[in-house]
């Protein structure tokens, strides 16, 4: 594991956000939240739906900090998911990943949860060729949508798994092996009887925490302040990571880069919204 100190800090895009069009669960989502991602195969078909909740895997359920409905995905989307995802996806699997197999080299991995439609992720691999990114999305039309970017901007340095986040974490990222994650804006659940669901919590957080190296970085951020503050809490509260300020971070920047006003945000603070970040660094 190359040390972080050794990696110069990036000017560069370091960004990304995931979508809040299925923060309030309905159709398509069960009381926990719970559908598996469709497979990419079904997406050939614009009417397919999404499928049952498999059967197979751990004996236990988390609830799911997203819900699966049937969403709109392009035909280039589409068309990227099946020309592209064999090349650059990575399947779901429980079973740990060597990461220089998967990337083809020994380099720093920083996992994306969450990236959205894939624009700063792209943004910040292309601007840092020597850091290797590992996305986690559930939805495929932004599975499709990074995808095309990667094939547009001839990225060697991204790879994508198609499945809920908190398996991977749990059953296909090692111990003590990633330079940092970025988790930025993901869904609030603002209503206080979905808080249940919001990603970053325990004892998701701690698991999380462990598969980080030493000296490596977790960077979190987003527009809602009341899980801003439920972030600080959370975060402060895991024995594995030391906040790397007095409370939130003064600079939306980590040890590999800085994440910039994207669009997003800036239409948040057209409505006036803040923006929280957090950077913790793992012991």
């Amino acid at each position: 594991m190359q040390a972080l100190h050794s990696i110069p800090l990036s000017r560069g895009i370091c960004a990304t956000h995931q979508f809040y069009a299925f923060r309030e669960g309905g159709e398509g989502s069960d009381a926990a939240g719970y559908h598996a991602p469709p497979p990419l195969h079904a997406m050939s078909d614009p009417d397919a739906t999404d499928p049952a909740p498999e059967p197979a895997g751990p004996p236990y359920r988390h609830i799911r900090s997203f819900a699966m409905r049937r969403g709109h995905i392009t035909h280039g989307q589409r068309r990227a998911v099946e020309q592209w995802f064999a090349a650059f996806g990575v399947p779901y699997a429980p079973q740990p990943l060597d990461f220089g197999q998967v990337f083809g080299r020994r380099a720093p991995v920083v996992l994306e949860i969450g990236f959205g439609m894939g624009e700063t992720t792209a943004a910040i691999a292309q601007s840092r060729p020597d850091v290797d990114f590992l996305g986690v999305e559930v939805f495929t039309a932004g599975v499709g949508a990074l995808l095309k970017r990667i094939d547009e901007l001839a990225l060697a340095n991204v790879r994508i798994v198609h499945h809920d986040a908190v398996e991977v974490v749990r059953d296909m990222i090692p111990p003590d092996a990633l330079a940092g994650v970025h988790i930025y804006f993901p869904d609030p659940w603002p209503k206080k009887r979905h808080h249940k669901r919001r990603l970053v919590a325990q004892p998701f957080i701690g698991l999380l925490a462990s598969r980080i190296a030493p000296g490596g970085y977790l960077h979190c951020a987003t527009d809602w302040e009341d899980y801003a503050n439920q972030m600080l809490e959370v975060l402060g509260g895991e024995p594995q990571l030391v906040n790397t300020a007095d409370g939130f971070a003064k600079e939306p920047a980590n040890p590999l880069c800085r994440r910039p006003t994207t669009k997003f945000n800036a239409r948040g603070e057209r409505l006036g919204h803040g923006t929280w970040d957090l950077v913790f660094i793992r012991r």
